[in-house]
């Protein structure tokens, strides 16, 4: 899914997904690098997400 269809609880539900895949004992090692840059996609993702809604409501809360 690009980041383009994706949304923020979506992104949340991913990272947790890979979160749980990494912290299991059975992580396929030859995965992890690809995990981990997909992890920080999505927290790039959101982090720009909650930033452009905190815009937004101060925008709204300013007007």
């Amino acid at each position: 899914m690009s980041n383009n269809e994706l949304t923020y609880s979506q992104a949340l539900q991913e990272l947790e997904e890979i979160l749980r895949s990494i912290e299991s004992a059975d992580t396929d090692i030859d995965t992890l690098a690809s995990k981990v840059t997909r992890a920080t996609e999505l927290i790039k993702f959101c982090r720009a997400r909650l930033l452009k809604v905190e815009g937004e409501v101060k925008e709204i809360l300013e007007g």
